[in-house]
């Protein structure tokens, strides 16, 4: 368990990096499957307006845009806690 506030840094870095590598291999899986979808290449996600679908777009499509959503705020974590860890490091 951290003690300090280096190790709650470093903690938290480790963390946000393992969210976003999983993140980013979940935009390459649903970003695969939304364009086999929109393309018509076989796909396991169900068609545009067919049951399965979420406001007529594939579950594939609301995939992708959350990984990456997850991937976009895990890097701007990931930016600040290593500008906070510079800051810290000069000021103490």
């Amino acid at each position: 368990m951290p003690t300090n506030n280096l190790d709650c840094t470093r903690f938290l870095r480790r963390m946000l990096w393992i969210v976003f590598v999983f993140s980013l291999a979940g935009v390459a899986f649903s970003a695969t499957l939304s364009y086999r979808e929109f393309t018509g290449a076989v796909a396991s996600c169900p068609a545009a307006g067919a049951p399965g679908t979420i406001f007529g777009l594939p579950a594939c499509v609301y995939g992708l845009v959350m990984y990456v959503l997850l991937a976009v705020l895990s890097g701007f974590g990931l930016i600040h806690t290593r500008l906070w860890g510079i800051h810290t490091r000069l000021s103490g």
